[in-house]
């Protein structure tokens, strides 16, 4: 069985890399520029795809169970954990996106930093403990706790696989537009091979694969950024006053740089992106689901601690790599007609390269290849879960066994696994870090309303959580269609509907007044059964008393 399992694997990563390599043979094309094919970056990135496909097939020998497969086996460590959370939550829309946007627009690029690591605090604070003792796999499970369940799970789910979605998009962009640069393959080549590793990783090895190979991303991730940062510190003298002075003389003596207020200009964008960041990260589904694979709520209070703190870290790291990156390769060899070869998402990447040369490089560009194969498996786990536990097992199928959940978690992961190619090469030109904060916009307006108010508000009714989050989630989902990126920039339908990138401002109003609105006036015997339920939530809440692995 395991060789046969492993042989599977094995034809995968063949299928993914050998046209990869063989294309990339001899010299290569980059913007009409013919140059000598990188081998040293290549051979470390093959075999950073051959260790996390050693780690899926170690995993998928220890994968007996839905436990194991959703949340493995609930015996991951808080450290570990915490770990495994900083590498999904440091996506290559943190690690390519943010230092890119940076490097594009200096001290404005930090507002997505800023926004990413806010809503922490609240996860920290007000949910961890909370989700750990109400929930078994995925967050629905505790926002449908006291709840008619059919609803409030399909409600759910749909956010979820919406987040997902849009979230998904953001890596695949990155895939693609990093391995275009390293290999100088055509972009949908790559975004169909990152998909055809991701559907291998998430169907043969769950959760316990994933959270390896996150754990493992974080280290090298964090092991890299640190050096990228101390060798620009470096060649700066160890001087911020240096850094920025020659950041500003690289930009012809753009002052802009250094100042706030030309990315986001008005009040109600501004207002709406913070919004979306910091509530958006407390409504992430595959963040959340990290909580069921520790043993108990002390753990999951340390795995939030412990990711903030890294996650913190890495943004400090990526302020200093995306104004190192203009200082230091503006004007270079990695420009043509004007522009940073790849664009601006590959700052950190050519930096990397003027580092610390070939090797270096190869170690960066599979860092970050690693992050995107981390969160894009994450992601699918997440999507597909939705769609197996929360709609197969609690709504379609009650009577489902764990082995016809898993198998559908499995055909789900192939779905969404296409799903992010096709729309991964459809948003090929958008900055990742941007994409992903459409994802946060429908996270805030259509999850967290629901699962902070259901945990908090004893007057919430199934009424007011099903109508206030599909209101939340379809005036997420409009709006975004509507605004200017979406209708604009890619349907390339001429003026936007509505005027603003970031509609969250709106979006989160609605869902929670339309929670707080058709609570209070629901006076259905369905409602009066919703309150009472909210003494025994609390309790077990507090206490874990029910949950596995409880601490009181």
């Amino acid at each position: 069985m395991m060789n046969s399992l492993f042989k599977t694997l094995f034809s995968f990563m063949l299928l993914a890399l050998l046209p990869m390599v063989a294309m990339a043979a001899g010299t290569i094309e980059s913007d009409g520029t013919k140059v000598a094919t990188n081998w040293p970056a290549i051979s470390m990135f093959v075999a950073f795809v051959g260790l996390t496909i050693y780690i899926t097939y170690w995993a998928a020998k220890r994968t007996k169970s839905a436990k194991d497969f959703y949340a493995a086996g609930g015996g991951i460590t808080g450290l570990q954990n915490g770990l495994a959370i900083a590498g999904d939550y440091m996506s290559a829309a943190s690690f390519l996106g943010i230092t890119g946007m940076v490097y594009l627009k200096g001290y404005d690029g930090l507002i997505f930093a800023i926004g990413f690591l806010v809503g922490w605090p609240i996860i920290l604070f007000l949910m961890s403990e909370r989700l750990r003792n109400l929930g078994k796999y995925t967050f629905t499970d505790v926002a449908a706790y006291r709840f008619k369940q059919t609803p409030v799970r399909v409600l759910a789910a749909f956010g979820s696989i919406a987040v997902v979605i849009l979230y998904l998009i953001a890596q695949m962009v990155g895939a693609g537009k990093l391995i275009e640069l390293l290999f100088g393959l055509d972009f949908d080549y790559a975004v169909v091979m990152v998909g055809i590793l991701i559907i291998a990783y998430v169907t043969f090895g769950g959760m316990l694969a994933t959270t390896w190979v996150q754990i493992i991303k974080a280290v090298l991730l964090l092991s890299g950024a640190t050096f990228i940062a101390i060798a620009v510190m470096y060649q700066m003298d160890f001087s911020f006053d240096t850094l920025f002075k020659t950041a500003v003389e690289k930009r012809d003596g753009d002052m802009s740089i250094l100042f706030s207020g030309g990315f986001v200009s008005d009040p109600i964008n501004a207002i709406s992106l913070g919004i979306a960041l910091m509530f958006g990260t407390a409504g992430l589904p595959h963040i959340l689901m990290r909580f069921f694979t520790v043993p108990d709520a002390k753990e999951a209070r340390k795995s939030v601690f412990y990711a903030t703190g890294f996650i913190g870290y890495f943004y400090i790291l990526a302020f200093i790599i995306g104004f190192g990156a203009v200082a230091l390769i503006v004007g270079g060899e990695f420009f043509a007609d004007g522009k940073l070869i790849g664009g601006n998402n590959m700052a950190a990447i050519h930096l990397s390269n003027v580092i610390g040369g070939d090797y270096f490089l190869g170690f960066i560009s599979a860092v970050a290849f690693a992050t995107i194969l981390a969160v894009v498996s994450g992601l699918t786990l997440a999507g597909a879960s939705a769609i197996s536990h929360d709609i197969y097992a609690n709504v379609i199928n009650k009577n489902a066994t764990e082995v016809q959940e898993t198998k559908v978690a499995r055909y789900a992961t192939i779905v969404i696994g296409a799903l992010a190619i096709i729309f991964g090469i459809g948003f090929k030109d958008q900055n990742i870090a941007f994409v992903v904060a459409l994802a946060f916009t429908i996270a805030a307006s259509a999850n967290f309303p629901v699962l902070i108010m259901s945990m908090y508000w004893k007057n919430m009714t199934t009424r007011g959580a099903v109508i206030g989050g599909w209101l939340g989630l379809s005036s997420a989902v409009i709006m975004v269609l509507l605004g200017p990126v979406v209708w604009t920039q890619i349907l390339d339908m001429g003026a936007a509907i509505v005027p603003y990138k970031f509609p969250a401002l709106f979006t989160v109003t609605i869902a929670f007044i339309g929670i707080w609105f058709f609570s209070i006036t629901d006076k259905s015997a369905r409602a009066a059964e919703d309150k009472e339920g909210f003494e025994a939530q609390f309790i077990r809440s507090q206490t874990g008393i029910g949950a596995e692995g409880s601490s009181h």
